[in-house]
């Protein structure tokens, strides 16, 4: 190439870098936000208590349809610990008339797949197919919901897998810590259960999955989300058909927890370890709080985005870490705050520190406007992305029943996170995140962080002093 050619490139790539950085210094200014608006939506209930909501939404030629059943592992005895995922397993293994391949094959048919997943709440058996076949899909649904098999034959298998998967998690520091953090603040509660052991699972039977099913599933305790492009009348009429017959079965209901505040510091030995696994935090308010979306925004600026002020600090300017993140995380009637970060041993203490001083930093001052215009603007992308899909609109609609939130919750959404004020993130801080409450674990190498954490606890108690 001729030496002319070379300075030509040097020069436009000279060019082309600056042009990159004037444009990453200064971006195009957002546009104006608006609040989402939620598509009209028809729903009714049938004489045995399932309700229906049904969503059109989207041009694409698919449908969503979710039965969302109130039984999750909240409802399980002390001595079921686990029993809700076996039987939601067992459940996608086959109807009365159906084994789990003729499932899959007929939902491979409509052009989709089917599911079942359990959660601390509830129960989800799901599928999304081309529209024509929704009503068909309903009623394979239905039928997954109202006859399962319960296959002994399927029993060893899915108690085999599920005790790997359960051994492989409580392998995992931040498992360790999750479960920890759990059982300290909910003592006493299904919330706060460690993970099923291998004799817990070895221990069940078919017989106690179908106890367990006759004894918390019905229509009562079900909604059926309709979400996609779908006929609605031929919807209704399917899901009235399939479901009509169902056992009312008994009430929703869910025990509330009583969570505990409480200061204290709970350190787990894992010897070597090259890190060490934080989580910091305490109960805070739940999602039918006035201050709910408000406690969100502040919790993004905090810790919960990759540009707060925790992230901030221990990831970009000291490098203690990697992927810090705080979270609220809503349970039922009840919620808490915590910060997670897996931090390099030898900062655990300075991380602890850092973590708190950044806590106390908000609790004094108000962010900028410009600092809280940003994660406004983040919050707010976000819940504009979660509602971008058929199973991100049932997702929310299943939110506001389980939480007893009207739809003005998802319209008002955008219009509530712009209208949080510097004050009001400054003293949310104040009243709910309380470094003096908090429940803190820390997952490490005992012999290596336990002189660090003496010292941050002997300069966390001179500065309240």
């Amino acid at each position: 190439m001729k030496p002319i050619s070379l300075y030509i490139l040097s020069a436009a790539f000279a060019l082309s870098s600056t042009a990159a950085v004037a444009q990453k210094q200064t971006p195009p200014a957002g546009g104006e936000p608006r609040n989402f608006t939620l598509p009209a939506k028809q729903e009714f209930t049938l004489p045995n208590g399932l309700q229906a909501t049904l969503v059109p939404y989207g041009a694409l030629p698919k449908v969503t349809v979710s039965l969302i059943v109130q039984v999750g592992n909240v409802h399980e005895q002390e001595s079921e610990n686990g029993l809700a995922d076996i039987t939601g397993q067992l459940m996608r293994e086959g109807t009365a008339s159906l084994n789990a391949k003729q499932i899959a094959d007929q939902a491979a048919r409509m052009g989709g797949s089917v599911n079942v997943s359990v959660g601390s709440n509830q129960t989800s058996i799901s599928g999304s197919v081309l529209s024509e076949y929704g009503p068909e899909l309903v009623k394979l649904l239905a039928d997954l919901v109202q006859h399962p098999a319960f296959p002994e034959s399927e029993m060893a298998r899915i108690k085999n897998d599920f005790k790997r998967n359960m051994n492989l998690a409580r392998s995992q520091p931040s498992t360790q810590a999750d479960v920890k953090f759990r059982m300290a603040l909910y003592k006493g509660h299904a919330y706060g259960r460690d993970l099923p052991t291998d004799a817990q699972i070895n221990a069940f039977t078919t017989e106690q999955v179908r106890d367990f099913y006759q004894r918390q599933f019905g229509a009562q305790r079900t909604g059926v989300y309709v979400a996609g492009k779908f006929e609605a009348n031929a919807m209704r009429q399917a899901i009235t058909s399939a479901l009509s017959e169902w056992q009312q079965g008994p009430p929703p209901r869910i025990e509330i927890a009583q969570p505990v505040t409480k200061p204290d510091l709970l350190l787990l030995d894992r010897p070597g370890a090259p890190q060490s696994t934080l989580i910091i935090g305490l109960p805070t308010i739940d999602p039918s709080h006035p201050d709910y979306t408000k406690l969100r925004v502040m919790n993004s600026l905090l810790g919960g985005s990759f540009g707060s002020r925790i992230t901030s600090n221990i990831r970009e300017n000291k490098g203690y870490t990697y992927s810090p993140r705080s979270t609220v995380a809503p349970r039922y009637r009840v919620a808490d705050w915590s910060e997670v970060a897996d931090v390099t041993t030898e900062h655990t203490g300075n991380s602890l520190k850092e973590i708190v001083n950044e806590v106390e930093r908000l609790q004094k001052e108000a962010p900028s406007p410009e600092e809280l215009k940003g994660i406004q603007n983040y919050e707010a992308g976000l819940f504009v992305l979660r509602n971008s899909t058929p199973e991100g609109i049932i997702n929310q609609l299943s939110f506001l029943d389980l939480h007893g939130l009207p739809d003005t919750y998802l319209t008002n959404q955008v219009q509530a996170i712009h209208a949080v004020t510097p004050q009001e993130v400054k003293d949310l801080t104040k009243k709910y995140i309380r470094p003096e409450d908090m429940t803190m674990v820390v997952v490490g190498d005992k012999k290596v962080i336990t002189p660090q954490i003496k010292k941050f606890q002997a300069e966390t108690k001179k500065k309240a002093l």
